[in-house]
């Protein structure tokens, strides 16, 4: 199994830059798929960011795409989540998620909060 931290939530204003990381320990790192969720006040988690193992391979969710970037460092078993241009909307618990590369089972952090607003 893999523990995960979330770090680097805050405050900040609309149009500012924070950048989330997740370190994880455990199992090996490059196994896992790393995925960053959120779940604002009120609404269900939804899916932000995922990054495959290798290569860089990345999606995003179409509301926060060209404003993040996920990104993750194996040797050092961290990921992170750069998240500029942000908007009093993208206020949520963001979580970070990691899953073994064809299993079923997820494994989080205990979320870091972020919340934007002037």
């Amino acid at each position: 199994q893999v523990r995960l931290v979330e770090s680097g939530g805050g405050l900040v204003q609309p149009g500012g830059s924070l950048t989330l990381s997740c370190t994880a320990s455990g199992d090996t790192f490059i196994d896992f798929i790393l995925s960053w969720y959120r779940q604002a006040p009120g609404k269900e988690r939804e899916l932000v960011a995922r990054i495959a193992p290798r290569f860089g391979i990345s999606s995003y969710a179409d509301s926060v795409r060209g404003r993040f970037t996920i990104s993750r460092d194996n040797n050092k078993s961290t990921g992170s989540l750069q998240m500029n241009s942000l908007e009093p909307e993208d206020t949520a618990v963001y979580y970070c998620d990691a899953r073994r590369l064809g299993g079923t089972r997820d494994y989080w952090g205990p979320g870091t909060e972020v919340t934007v607003t002037s």
